[in-house]
Protein backbone atom coordinates (compact mmCIF):
# COMPACT_ATOMS: atom_id res chain seq x y z
CA UNK A 1 0.00 0.00 0.00
CA UNK A 2 2.88 2.37 1.11
CA UNK A 3 4.82 1.78 -2.53
CA UNK A 4 1.39 2.17 -4.29
CA UNK A 5 1.35 5.76 -2.62
CA UNK A 6 4.66 6.32 -2.97
CA UNK A 7 4.22 5.94 -6.88
CA UNK A 8 1.05 7.67 -7.13
CA UNK A 9 2.77 10.65 -5.38
CA UNK A 10 6.22 10.48 -7.94
CA UNK A 11 3.69 10.51 -10.71
CA UNK A 12 1.94 13.64 -9.45
CA UNK A 13 4.95 15.17 -9.12
CA UNK A 14 6.49 14.48 -12.27
CA UNK A 15 3.13 15.94 -13.64
CA UNK A 16 3.53 19.14 -11.79
CA UNK A 17 6.76 19.18 -12.48
CA UNK A 18 6.01 19.10 -16.27
CA UNK A 19 3.39 21.26 -15.97
CA UNK A 20 5.86 23.80 -14.43
CA UNK A 21 8.46 23.37 -16.89
CA UNK A 22 5.81 23.93 -19.51
CA UNK A 23 4.73 27.43 -18.38
CA UNK A 24 8.13 28.45 -18.52
CA UNK A 25 8.96 27.92 -21.61
CA UNK A 26 9.16 30.98 -23.80
CA UNK A 27 10.45 31.48 -27.13
CA UNK A 28 13.92 32.91 -28.52
CA UNK A 29 13.08 36.34 -30.04
CA UNK A 30 16.58 37.25 -31.62
CA UNK A 31 16.85 33.95 -33.52
CA UNK A 32 13.18 33.91 -34.51
CA UNK A 33 13.77 37.91 -35.79
CA UNK A 34 17.32 36.54 -37.53
CA UNK A 35 15.44 34.04 -39.74
CA UNK A 36 12.60 36.43 -40.63
CA UNK A 37 15.70 38.38 -41.90
CA UNK A 38 17.38 36.02 -43.39
CA UNK A 39 14.40 34.83 -44.91
CA UNK A 40 13.81 38.16 -46.15
CA UNK A 41 17.51 38.41 -48.15
CA UNK A 42 15.77 35.73 -50.67
CA UNK A 43 14.50 38.02 -53.62
CA UNK A 44 16.10 40.85 -52.34
CA UNK A 45 17.50 44.06 -54.79
CA UNK A 46 20.00 45.98 -54.62
CA UNK A 47 17.69 48.66 -53.14
CA UNK A 48 16.91 46.03 -50.37
CA UNK A 49 13.33 44.84 -51.42
CA UNK A 50 12.29 41.21 -51.64
CA UNK A 51 10.30 40.07 -54.54
CA UNK A 52 9.65 36.20 -53.91
CA UNK A 53 6.72 35.65 -55.58
CA UNK A 54 5.41 32.08 -55.59
CA UNK A 55 7.50 29.60 -58.37
CA UNK A 56 9.75 32.40 -58.83
CA UNK A 57 13.92 31.04 -58.63
CA UNK A 58 13.73 33.66 -55.29
CA UNK A 59 10.78 31.01 -53.93
CA UNK A 60 12.75 28.34 -55.09
CA UNK A 61 15.97 29.56 -52.66
CA UNK A 62 13.32 30.72 -49.90
CA UNK A 63 11.82 27.45 -49.52
CA UNK A 64 15.30 25.54 -49.76
CA UNK A 65 16.17 27.74 -46.81
CA UNK A 66 13.24 27.03 -44.92
CA UNK A 67 13.76 23.18 -45.85
CA UNK A 68 17.32 23.77 -44.18
CA UNK A 69 15.62 25.05 -40.96
CA UNK A 70 12.81 22.54 -40.33
CA UNK A 71 15.51 19.67 -41.03
CA UNK A 72 18.33 21.38 -38.24
CA UNK A 73 14.82 21.83 -35.82
CA UNK A 74 15.09 18.06 -36.37
CA UNK A 75 11.85 18.00 -38.09
CA UNK A 76 10.80 14.78 -40.90
CA UNK A 77 10.55 16.65 -43.89
CA UNK A 78 8.57 16.27 -46.79
CA UNK A 79 7.42 17.95 -49.94
CA UNK A 80 3.60 17.18 -51.08
CA UNK A 81 2.52 17.04 -54.17
CA UNK A 82 0.72 20.30 -54.25
CA UNK A 83 4.36 21.43 -53.60
CA UNK A 84 3.58 22.15 -49.94
CA UNK A 85 6.64 21.46 -47.38
CA UNK A 86 5.52 19.32 -44.62
CA UNK A 87 7.75 19.02 -41.53
CA UNK A 88 6.97 16.08 -38.96
CA UNK A 89 7.62 15.93 -35.27
CA UNK A 90 6.79 12.54 -33.38
CA UNK A 91 4.47 12.84 -30.15
CA UNK A 92 4.11 10.56 -27.20
CA UNK A 93 1.16 8.89 -28.75
CA UNK A 94 1.47 7.91 -32.28
CA UNK A 95 -2.40 6.82 -32.14
CA UNK A 96 -3.29 10.73 -31.39
CA UNK A 97 -4.06 12.95 -34.38
CA UNK A 98 -1.54 15.54 -35.34
CA UNK A 99 -1.94 19.33 -34.38
CA UNK A 100 -0.58 21.42 -37.32
CA UNK A 101 0.20 24.60 -37.68
CA UNK A 102 2.06 27.19 -39.88
CA UNK A 103 1.95 29.61 -43.03
CA UNK A 104 3.28 30.68 -46.22
CA UNK A 105 6.33 32.15 -47.50
CA UNK A 106 5.85 33.45 -51.14
CA UNK A 107 4.69 36.69 -51.61
CA UNK A 108 2.99 39.50 -53.68
CA UNK A 109 5.06 41.13 -56.43
CA UNK A 110 6.92 44.24 -54.30
CA UNK A 111 5.19 42.55 -50.93
CA UNK A 112 6.53 42.93 -47.42
CA UNK A 113 8.92 40.60 -45.60
CA UNK A 114 5.94 39.75 -42.75
CA UNK A 115 2.81 38.51 -44.46
CA UNK A 116 3.31 35.02 -44.22
CA UNK A 117 6.85 34.55 -42.62
CA UNK A 118 5.94 35.65 -39.54
CA UNK A 119 3.52 32.67 -39.23
CA UNK A 120 5.87 30.15 -41.06
CA UNK A 121 9.29 31.37 -38.91
CA UNK A 122 7.19 31.32 -35.47
CA UNK A 123 6.14 27.72 -36.63
CA UNK A 124 9.64 26.57 -36.79
CA UNK A 125 10.44 28.60 -33.92
CA UNK A 126 7.93 26.79 -31.58
CA UNK A 127 9.83 23.31 -32.09
CA UNK A 128 13.21 25.12 -31.42
CA UNK A 129 11.31 26.34 -28.32
CA UNK A 130 10.09 23.12 -27.92
CA UNK A 131 13.81 21.27 -28.70
CA UNK A 132 15.18 24.00 -26.17
CA UNK A 133 13.20 22.78 -23.27
CA UNK A 134 13.14 18.81 -23.66
CA UNK A 135 9.60 18.97 -24.20
CA UNK A 136 7.58 16.52 -26.27
CA UNK A 137 4.01 16.85 -26.72
CA UNK A 138 1.83 14.10 -26.70
CA UNK A 139 -0.18 14.85 -29.91
CA UNK A 140 2.30 14.46 -33.08
CA UNK A 141 2.91 18.17 -34.30
CA UNK A 142 3.28 19.16 -38.17
CA UNK A 143 4.40 22.46 -39.65
CA UNK A 144 2.81 23.16 -42.89
CA UNK A 145 4.87 26.13 -45.19
CA UNK A 146 1.74 25.91 -48.04
CA UNK A 147 2.67 26.97 -51.38
CA UNK A 148 1.15 29.95 -53.39
CA UNK A 149 -0.66 31.34 -50.90
CA UNK A 150 -0.94 35.14 -52.28
CA UNK A 151 -1.58 33.12 -55.65
CA UNK A 152 -5.05 32.13 -54.39
CA UNK A 153 -4.24 29.93 -51.15
CA UNK A 154 -3.37 27.09 -53.84
CA UNK A 155 -1.43 25.00 -51.03
CA UNK A 156 -3.99 24.86 -48.69
CA UNK A 157 -6.89 24.63 -50.85
CA UNK A 158 -5.61 21.74 -52.29
CA UNK A 159 -5.03 19.85 -49.01
CA UNK A 160 -8.61 20.93 -48.64
CA UNK A 161 -9.64 19.00 -51.77
CA UNK A 162 -10.82 21.99 -53.51
CA UNK A 163 -8.64 21.98 -56.42
CA UNK A 164 -10.29 21.48 -60.17
CA UNK A 165 -8.41 21.22 -63.89
CA UNK A 166 -8.83 25.24 -64.46
CA UNK A 167 -7.14 26.53 -61.39
CA UNK A 168 -3.90 24.73 -62.79
CA UNK A 169 -3.41 26.83 -65.83
CA UNK A 170 -3.83 30.16 -63.85
CA UNK A 171 -0.74 32.12 -64.23
CA UNK A 172 1.07 34.45 -62.08
CA UNK A 173 3.80 37.21 -62.70
CA UNK A 174 6.94 35.07 -63.23
CA UNK A 175 5.07 33.63 -66.43
CA UNK A 176 4.63 29.81 -64.96
CA UNK A 177 1.25 28.00 -64.84
CA UNK A 178 0.29 26.88 -61.40
CA UNK A 179 1.12 23.29 -62.99
CA UNK A 180 4.49 24.58 -63.96
CA UNK A 181 5.36 26.03 -61.00
CA UNK A 182 4.26 23.27 -58.55
CA UNK A 183 6.69 21.18 -60.76
CA UNK A 184 9.17 23.63 -60.68
CA UNK A 185 8.76 23.45 -56.39
CA UNK A 186 8.98 19.87 -56.24
CA UNK A 187 5.34 19.29 -56.19
CA UNK A 188 3.45 16.97 -58.94
CA UNK A 189 -0.09 18.48 -60.70
CA UNK A 190 -0.87 15.38 -62.39
CA UNK A 191 -1.55 13.64 -58.52
CA UNK A 192 -2.62 16.93 -56.84
CA UNK A 193 -5.90 15.02 -55.53
CA UNK A 194 -4.18 13.02 -53.78
CA UNK A 195 -2.84 16.12 -51.47
CA UNK A 196 -6.38 15.67 -49.99
CA UNK A 197 -7.06 15.27 -46.25
CA UNK A 198 -9.89 14.09 -44.55
CA UNK A 199 -11.57 15.32 -41.08
CA UNK A 200 -10.01 12.23 -39.47
CA UNK A 201 -6.13 13.01 -40.44
CA UNK A 202 -5.47 16.27 -37.84
CA UNK A 203 -6.90 17.27 -34.62
CA UNK A 204 -6.73 20.84 -35.52
CA UNK A 205 -4.71 23.69 -37.27
CA UNK A 206 -3.31 26.85 -35.98
CA UNK A 207 -1.73 29.93 -38.08
CA UNK A 208 0.07 33.23 -36.85
CA UNK A 209 -0.15 35.63 -38.89
CA UNK A 210 0.25 39.30 -39.09
CA UNK A 211 -3.04 41.58 -38.91
CA UNK A 212 -2.47 43.22 -42.37
CA UNK A 213 -4.60 46.18 -41.42
CA UNK A 214 -4.03 48.85 -38.47
CA UNK A 215 -6.46 47.37 -35.55
CA UNK A 216 -4.30 46.45 -33.63
CA UNK A 217 -1.20 48.93 -33.73
CA UNK A 218 -3.44 51.59 -33.40
CA UNK A 219 -5.02 50.57 -30.40
CA UNK A 220 -1.91 49.43 -28.64
CA UNK A 221 -3.59 45.71 -28.49
CA UNK A 222 -0.86 42.57 -28.62
CA UNK A 223 -3.18 39.63 -29.50
CA UNK A 224 -5.78 39.66 -32.43
CA UNK A 225 -8.39 36.43 -31.58
CA UNK A 226 -9.86 35.60 -35.22
CA UNK A 227 -13.52 34.93 -35.16
CA UNK A 228 -13.59 34.44 -38.98
CA UNK A 229 -11.77 34.86 -42.21
CA UNK A 230 -13.37 36.56 -44.97
CA UNK A 231 -14.66 35.22 -48.33
CA UNK A 232 -13.61 36.36 -51.74
CA UNK A 233 -14.80 36.36 -54.84
CA UNK A 234 -12.72 37.30 -58.15
CA UNK A 235 -14.52 38.15 -61.37
CA UNK A 236 -12.62 39.49 -64.86
CA UNK A 237 -15.09 41.97 -65.98
CA UNK A 238 -15.05 43.17 -69.89
CA UNK A 239 -16.59 46.01 -72.03
CA UNK A 240 -16.08 45.71 -75.06
CA UNK A 241 -17.06 48.74 -77.26
CA UNK A 242 -15.64 50.02 -80.84
CA UNK A 243 -11.41 50.65 -80.87
CA UNK A 244 -11.33 54.19 -83.63
CA UNK A 245 -9.66 57.04 -84.40
CA UNK A 246 -9.29 59.41 -81.82
CA UNK A 247 -9.01 62.50 -83.61
CA UNK A 248 -11.49 61.53 -86.34
CA UNK A 249 -14.32 59.63 -84.36
CA UNK A 250 -16.80 62.56 -82.57
CA UNK A 251 -17.50 62.34 -78.90
CA UNK A 252 -21.22 61.37 -79.38
CA UNK A 253 -20.26 59.03 -82.08
CA UNK A 254 -17.67 56.96 -79.70
CA UNK A 255 -18.08 53.34 -78.25
CA UNK A 256 -15.30 53.78 -75.55
CA UNK A 257 -14.95 50.98 -73.30
CA UNK A 258 -12.25 52.55 -70.74
CA UNK A 259 -15.10 55.13 -70.55
CA UNK A 260 -17.91 52.61 -69.30
CA UNK A 261 -15.22 50.94 -67.13
CA UNK A 262 -14.42 54.20 -65.32
CA UNK A 263 -17.85 54.67 -64.50
CA UNK A 264 -18.43 50.45 -63.47
CA UNK A 265 -15.01 51.55 -60.69
CA UNK A 266 -17.08 54.39 -59.32
CA UNK A 267 -20.77 52.52 -59.47
CA UNK A 268 -18.91 49.15 -57.70
CA UNK A 269 -17.98 51.44 -54.92
CA UNK A 270 -21.10 53.18 -54.75
CA UNK A 271 -23.28 49.85 -54.27
CA UNK A 272 -20.84 48.40 -51.52
CA UNK A 273 -20.83 52.06 -49.56
CA UNK A 274 -24.70 51.52 -50.02
CA UNK A 275 -25.08 48.33 -47.89
CA UNK A 276 -24.24 48.49 -43.68
CA UNK A 277 -21.44 46.23 -42.21
CA UNK A 278 -17.49 45.71 -43.25
CA UNK A 279 -17.43 44.22 -46.20
CA UNK A 280 -15.21 45.70 -49.24
CA UNK A 281 -14.97 45.96 -52.82
CA UNK A 282 -12.07 46.63 -55.28
CA UNK A 283 -11.43 46.96 -58.34
CA UNK A 284 -7.48 46.34 -58.58
CA UNK A 285 -6.49 45.91 -62.26
CA UNK A 286 -7.27 47.79 -65.35
CA UNK A 287 -5.91 46.59 -68.71
CA UNK A 288 -7.19 49.00 -71.68
CA UNK A 289 -6.26 47.41 -75.34
CA UNK A 290 -4.85 48.78 -78.01
CA UNK A 291 -3.63 51.04 -75.48
CA UNK A 292 -2.36 53.64 -77.82
CA UNK A 293 -2.89 57.64 -76.98
CA UNK A 294 -4.56 58.27 -80.25
CA UNK A 295 -6.72 55.37 -80.17
CA UNK A 296 -10.21 55.06 -78.08
CA UNK A 297 -10.01 51.86 -75.87
CA UNK A 298 -12.32 48.88 -78.22
CA UNK A 299 -11.89 46.65 -74.88
CA UNK A 300 -11.25 46.94 -71.12
CA UNK A 301 -10.31 44.25 -68.60
CA UNK A 302 -11.18 44.86 -65.60
CA UNK A 303 -10.50 42.75 -62.13
CA UNK A 304 -13.41 42.90 -59.23
CA UNK A 305 -12.70 41.39 -55.72
CA UNK A 306 -15.56 41.15 -53.01
CA UNK A 307 -14.66 40.24 -49.36
CA UNK A 308 -17.28 38.95 -46.53
CA UNK A 309 -17.85 36.74 -43.38
CA UNK A 310 -21.32 36.60 -45.40
CA UNK A 311 -21.57 34.39 -48.77
CA UNK A 312 -24.93 35.80 -48.73
CA UNK A 313 -23.99 39.39 -48.63
CA UNK A 314 -21.15 38.63 -51.53
CA UNK A 315 -23.59 37.28 -53.80
CA UNK A 316 -26.14 40.18 -52.95
CA UNK A 317 -23.19 42.36 -53.69
CA UNK A 318 -22.10 40.91 -57.11
CA UNK A 319 -25.69 40.93 -58.28
CA UNK A 320 -26.52 45.09 -57.44
CA UNK A 321 -22.81 45.55 -58.88
CA UNK A 322 -23.53 43.22 -62.16
CA UNK A 323 -26.94 45.57 -62.91
CA UNK A 324 -25.09 48.32 -62.72
CA UNK A 325 -22.14 47.25 -65.09
CA UNK A 326 -25.14 46.19 -67.44
CA UNK A 327 -27.10 49.89 -67.04
CA UNK A 328 -23.75 51.70 -67.93
CA UNK A 329 -22.73 49.13 -70.88
CA UNK A 330 -26.59 49.92 -72.58
CA UNK A 331 -25.62 53.89 -71.96
CA UNK A 332 -22.56 53.98 -73.22
CA UNK A 333 -23.32 51.43 -76.32
CA UNK A 334 -20.78 49.05 -75.71
CA UNK A 335 -21.33 45.20 -73.85
CA UNK A 336 -20.62 43.70 -70.98
CA UNK A 337 -19.59 39.99 -69.26
CA UNK A 338 -18.22 38.63 -66.07
CA UNK A 339 -16.58 35.57 -65.60
CA UNK A 340 -15.22 34.07 -62.32
CA UNK A 341 -11.87 33.97 -61.32
CA UNK A 342 -10.39 30.41 -59.56
CA UNK A 343 -9.03 32.16 -57.10
CA UNK A 344 -12.16 32.49 -54.40
CA UNK A 345 -12.18 31.42 -51.11
CA UNK A 346 -15.51 30.49 -48.69
CA UNK A 347 -15.65 32.38 -45.67
CA UNK A 348 -14.70 30.47 -42.77
CA UNK A 349 -15.39 30.78 -39.24
CA UNK A 350 -12.22 29.91 -36.54
CA UNK A 351 -13.44 26.93 -33.98
CA UNK A 352 -14.75 28.44 -30.39
CA UNK A 353 -12.38 25.99 -28.64
CA UNK A 354 -9.88 27.36 -29.99
CA UNK A 355 -10.74 30.83 -29.57
CA UNK A 356 -11.18 30.44 -25.92
CA UNK A 357 -7.48 28.61 -25.69
CA UNK A 358 -6.12 31.70 -27.38
CA UNK A 359 -7.49 33.57 -24.95
CA UNK A 360 -6.73 31.77 -22.33
CA UNK A 361 -3.19 31.54 -23.02
CA UNK A 362 -2.81 35.62 -24.10
CA UNK A 363 -4.19 36.15 -20.47
CA UNK A 364 -2.20 33.19 -18.68
CA UNK A 365 1.04 35.42 -20.62
CA UNK A 366 -0.17 38.73 -19.76
CA UNK A 367 -0.57 40.39 -23.06
CA UNK A 368 -4.27 42.48 -24.28
CA UNK A 369 -6.10 40.65 -26.75
CA UNK A 370 -9.61 41.18 -28.76
CA UNK A 371 -11.73 39.06 -30.94
CA UNK A 372 -12.14 40.33 -34.55
CA UNK A 373 -12.62 39.25 -38.16
CA UNK A 374 -9.61 38.67 -40.89
CA UNK A 375 -10.44 40.88 -43.82
CA UNK A 376 -7.81 39.27 -45.54
CA UNK A 377 -7.79 35.35 -47.14
CA UNK A 378 -5.63 32.93 -45.52
CA UNK A 379 -4.89 29.37 -45.68
CA UNK A 380 -6.37 28.58 -42.36
CA UNK A 381 -9.73 29.55 -43.87
CA UNK A 382 -9.41 26.43 -46.09
CA UNK A 383 -8.14 24.02 -43.10
CA UNK A 384 -11.12 25.28 -41.51
CA UNK A 385 -12.88 23.06 -43.91
CA UNK A 386 -11.24 19.59 -42.44
CA UNK A 387 -10.40 20.24 -39.16
CA UNK A 388 -11.37 22.76 -35.72
CA UNK A 389 -9.09 26.02 -36.46
CA UNK A 390 -7.80 29.01 -35.09
CA UNK A 391 -5.47 32.16 -35.92
CA UNK A 392 -3.10 34.51 -33.90
CA UNK A 393 -3.03 38.44 -35.29
CA UNK A 394 0.12 40.83 -34.33
CA UNK A 395 0.33 43.95 -34.61
CA UNK A 396 1.08 45.21 -38.30
CA UNK A 397 3.08 48.68 -37.92
CA UNK A 398 0.83 51.37 -39.63
CA UNK A 399 -1.85 49.00 -40.56
CA UNK A 400 0.78 48.47 -43.73
CA UNK A 401 0.66 45.17 -45.81
CA UNK A 402 1.55 43.98 -49.18
CA UNK A 403 3.93 46.37 -49.27
CA UNK A 404 8.21 46.92 -49.04
CA UNK A 405 7.44 48.87 -45.51
CA UNK A 406 5.48 46.57 -43.83
CA UNK A 407 6.94 45.96 -40.75
CA UNK A 408 6.09 43.86 -37.34
CA UNK A 409 8.60 44.14 -34.77
CA UNK A 410 10.97 41.46 -32.82
CA UNK A 411 8.58 41.91 -29.82
CA UNK A 412 5.17 41.36 -31.49
CA UNK A 413 6.64 38.50 -33.43
CA UNK A 414 7.37 37.05 -30.32
CA UNK A 415 4.65 37.87 -28.36
CA UNK A 416 2.51 36.12 -30.76
CA UNK A 417 4.82 33.27 -31.50
CA UNK A 418 4.27 32.66 -27.42
CA UNK A 419 0.57 32.84 -27.76
CA UNK A 420 1.03 29.99 -30.51
CA UNK A 421 3.39 27.87 -28.54
CA UNK A 422 1.23 27.70 -25.63
CA UNK A 423 -1.98 27.42 -26.75
CA UNK A 424 -0.49 24.30 -28.75
CA UNK A 425 0.69 23.21 -25.25
CA UNK A 426 -3.00 23.76 -24.27
CA UNK A 427 -4.65 22.42 -26.82
CA UNK A 428 -2.45 19.39 -26.49
CA UNK A 429 -3.44 18.50 -23.46
CA UNK A 430 -7.33 18.80 -23.96
CA UNK A 431 -7.81 17.55 -27.25
CA UNK A 432 -8.29 13.59 -27.94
Amino acid sequence: MFLRISVLLFSFLCFQTSLAQNAAVRVNKDRLENHILTLATYGQDDQGVTNRVAYSDADLAGRAYVIDLMKNAGLTVHIDFAGNIIGKRAGKDASKKPIAFGSHIDMVPNGGNYDGCVGSMGAIEVIESLNDANITTIHPLEVIIFSDEEGGVFGSRAMAGAINDTALEVQNSTGYSVREGVSRIGGDPDKISQVARTEDELAAFLELHIEQGGTLYNEGVDIGVVEGIVGIKWWNVTFNGFANHAGTTPMDMRQDALLAASKFVIAVNEVVLGYEGKHVGTVGRIMAKPGAPNVIPGEVILSLEIRDLSSEKISQLFKDIKVRGEQIAKEGKVQVSFSPIDATAKPALTAPSIQKAIEATAKELDFSYKYMPSGAGHDAQDMALITPAGMIFVPSKGGISHSPKEFTSAIDMANGTNVLLHTILKLDGELN
